[in-house]
């Protein structure tokens, strides 16, 4: 008994680690490249590159680990991964002295904090445009760049507004008086909000790889010559190899191909390479659907759905087309939000750009639970649930198509908030000396 507390005791400790390591290991390996045009290009393709480290070291494991698995080798599986972290460990430490490292500059939630307070204390303050009522002084080691003003939330605008009170005090209030930048790092977090909600149903669509996609493979034919059956879970595997061509030929290829019709120096810009993603997620549950719905016609017509244990005369290479544009969405979509989720956060708060851009991932799964439970509810009700025990006698295919529906809708939402969406705009020549 004390083995499974001490399993779970570890499966614990990993989680805590993930969530330290994913959102930080990220931000200060991309903080190594200064923010120059020419570094500029540097870093997206950084995050190209970065991006593919990650699915090769997620996409291996699903290969290797369960044939171990199958022959009882749990051990050597483990160890073999100690073994892995242990030497990634060393050489992290290896350069250890090279490293670009930014010094700590205060809680960026406090300097969140006082533009909220400062523009509540000054809410019957009036609107002005002239620039020089503008507070610009900005306190000395908290940022690299100042930002240029915008013209969005401008109620937040009034926290940097020097009114009368400000002008007679000797000492600046930060909780009345906040600066210009100050001010558009807040604007900046409430920009990526939006983006952030309108994402979330494509990692809905990403959790189907490993949940109905694996009980449709399950029930296809799968053998490989006369002695090799495909376990159903290792096609997920197939979608880290479409991620880890695409990448490298989005960076190789089609970006210097873009950029002749463009002229934009990384092809396209990162949110039309996120909508791009997002469209690919919506064909992959429309391919998903009618690819159902072919199984469940093949299963009709050899008398198999009443028997959901049997093998349905279909090859589980039916679903190659769903995984592959799955993997050639993500290679667009993600890699782009971890650019964004970095780029356009305020400097000091980018380590939780990258943990906001992950629990896209898991609230992404959480949102997939709520949908499957509303689906179930409504059609158990009206006499047979979509996602029954059976999946013969289901429709999962009309559940693809309510979240290829859906996927439409939060489209449609992101090409909108895309259009509006306003950059960061950073005033190179009043850098900060830090």
């Amino acid at each position: 008994m004390h083995y499974k507390a001490i399993f779970f005791l570890a499966l614990y400790v990993v989680s805590v680690g993930d969530g330290g390591h994913k959102p930080c290991v990220q931000t200060f390996a991309a903080d190594q490249f200064d923010d120059d045009i020419e570094k500029k290009q540097t870093k997206s393709s950084f995050f190209n590159w970065w991006y593919m480290g990650v699915v090769a070291g997620s996409t291996i494991p699903v290969f290797l680990i369960p044939y171990l698995q199958q022959k009882g080798w749990w051990a050597l599986g483990f160890g073999l991964m100690v073994v892995v972290m242990a030497i990634a460990m060393a050489l992290f430490l290896l350069g250890i002295k090279r490293y670009k490292k930014e010094g700590p500059s205060g809680s960026p939630f406090t300097r969140l904090a006082q533009v909220f307070v400062a523009a509540a204390r000054k809410w019957r303050v009036s609107y002005t445009s002239d620039s020089n009522k503008y507070c610009n002084e900005e306190p000395h080691n908290t940022i690299a760049h100042k930002l240029l003003h915008t013209d969005e939330y401008r109620l937040l605008d009034k926290a940097m507004i020097i009114d009368e009170v400000d002008a007679r005090s000797k000492r600046r209030d930060p909780w009345r008086l906040c600066s210009v930048t100050q001010v558009e790092e807040l604007k900046l977090v409430l920009r990526l909000i939006p983006i952030w909600l309108s994402c979330l149903m494509f990692n809905v669509v990403q959790a189907q790889t490993h949940t109905y996609f694996v009980k449709q493979g399950d029930t296809m034919f799968r053998s490989i010559g006369p002695n090799f059956l495909v376990p159903p879970a290792v096609i997920q595997g197939l979608v880290g190899i479409i991620i880890l061509c695409a990448l490298p030929t989005y960076d190789r290829l089609f970006i210097p191909l873009a950029r002749k019709f463009t002229g934009h120096p990384t092809g396209i810009t990162v949110l039309q390479r996120i909508g791009v993603g997002n469209f690919l997620s919506i064909i992959t549950m429309v391919i998903a659907a009618l690819v159902e719905s072919k199984r469940v016609s093949v299963a009709t017509h050899h008398n198999l759905l009443n028997n959901p244990q049997a093998v349905i005369p279909m090859r589980i290479w039916w679903l190659l087309p769903q995984y592959i544009i799955t993997g050639v969405a993500d290679a667009f979509t993600i890699a782009g939000l971890q650019e964004l989720f970095y780029d356009q956060m305020p400097e000091g708060m980018r380590s939780m750009g990258a943990a906001l851009y992950i629990s896209m991932i898991g609230v992404g799964n959480f949102v997939s639970i709520a949908i499957i439970d509303v689906v179930v509810e409504i059609t158990s009700n009206s006499g047979g649930s979509w996602l029954g025990t059976n999946i013969n006698r289901a429709h999962l295919d009309y559940y693809y198509w309510v979240l290829a529906v859906l996927s439409a809708l939060s489209w449609c939402a992101y090409l909108w908030l895309a259009k509006v969406y306003e950059y960061k705009k950073v005033d190179i020549k009043k850098q900060i000396d830090v």
